[in-house]
């Protein structure tokens, strides 16, 4: 396997690093990350002028990449910074509109946010237990049900919904001024919402859509895993750091052997999650992607709650509180592991396919 970065992703990785440490310094996400709408409009545009949201895009649809390690190169850096942007739910998106043949250059300029409405209050993962119903009358399409926990949708300009018609699940856009959107911010930063459907009109966009929801949710957890990974990264630098620098007894804490035997094992857990999140991210355009992923995803999840509570422990009570930044990218590493699906759910996932 290929580790080394093309050039033109690691220029994109370094103006991207050099952005967000100016746009979202760890004092400024403290406070922005929890006040809505729970992002920077203004850094939002700036991530589009720098062209971050069209690497999400081929080429051949006016984008600059699409790939699986353009979509990783992009979020280990919004992990590294713990960006609330809702750069997650644009990726998902743009997935979605690709399959379905629609206009992206709104997406990629910044000008239209989109949220993608998947998971339900009894189906947070699973496509199979949607209940959202779709209806239709003469040529007018109407929704009904609640979505839940919709990333990015206490802010979007238009809904991307999974719905359940008598052919199976479809994809429809809805215009939130048409449905109840509750907003929210989240318990690590960032904003979501509930979205309650009832005779809601909709445009159908994709009419048998499992297949480009996978692939939507597949790319959506890669790039959790990415953002997991920039954040373990940063997360060890600080806690390397502390060890040197903090005295006890007259000498740094790190020469204690027993928290030097941490430390290096919790660099080899981040190195294993960065080796299976490099395969996944080679195989997004294959076969076994949906493996590959549910593989990333399960070892990253465990991975991350382990660097969140290693990190605590060995900064002490300082890294329980609000102004240190620990504290908060310990939030996101947990709390990452529970969106699109946790550790039990890839793993059982992984057992499903290995008995098919």
């Amino acid at each position: 396997m290929d580790f080394e970065t093309s050039d033109d992703r690691r220029m994109l990785a370094d103006t991207l690093a050099r952005f967000l440490a100016e746009a979202c310094p760890p004092e400024k996400r403290a406070t922005l990350a929890y006040a809505a709408p729970f992002h920077d409009h203004e850094a939002w545009s700036g991530l589009a002028g720098l062209g971050v949201l069209m690497a999400f895009i081929p080429e051949a649809e006016g984008g600059l990449g699409g790939r699986g390690f353009d979509v990783m190169t992009v979020f280990e850096q919004i992990g590294r910074a713990l960006s609330p942007e809702p750069v997650l739910p644009a990726l998902m998106a743009a997935r979605l509109l690709l399959a379905a043949r629609g206009d992206v250059d709104g997406l990629m300029s910044g000008e239209v946010r989109l949220a993608v409405a998947i998971g339900e209050p009894d189906a947070p993962w699973d496509l199979s237990d949607i209940a959202t119903r779709a209806e239709r009358n003469a040529d007018r399409w109407t929704l009904t049900g609640r979505k839940s926990v919709v990333y990015g949708g206490n802010d979007a300009d238009r809904l991307l919904v999974a719905a359940r018609t008598g052919e199976g699940l479809s994809l429809f856009d809805v215009s939130p001024e048409n449905a109840g959107v509750i907003g929210y911010g989240m318990i690590d930063g960032g904003g979501a919402a509930e979205v309650i459907l009832d005779a809601t009109p909709a445009t159908l966009l994709i009419e048998n859509a499992e297949d480009a929801l996978n692939d939507a949710l597949d790319h959506g957890r890669l790039a959790l895993c990415a953002e997991a990974l920039g954040a373990m990264d940063h997360v060890q630098a600080l806690t390397l750091d502390y060890l040197k620098t903090r005295q006890q007894f007259g000498r740094p804490i790190g020469k204690n052997q027993a928290l030097q035997h941490r430390m290096v094992d919790l660099m080899t857990e981040i190195e294993q999650a960065r080796s299976i999140t490099i395969l996944a991210a080679s195989r997004m355009a294959e076969g076994d992607r949906a493996r590959s992923v549910a593989m990333a995803k399960h070892l990253v999840g465990r991975v991350a709650t382990l660097v969140a509570e290693e990190a605590i422990q060995m900064h002490g009570g300082i890294a329980m509180t609000w102004e240190h930044p620990v504290s908060h990218y310990a939030k996101r590493l947990v709390m990452i592991d529970h969106q699109l699906g946790d550790t039990d759910f890839h793993l059982s996932r992984l057992m499903e396919d290995l008995r098919a």
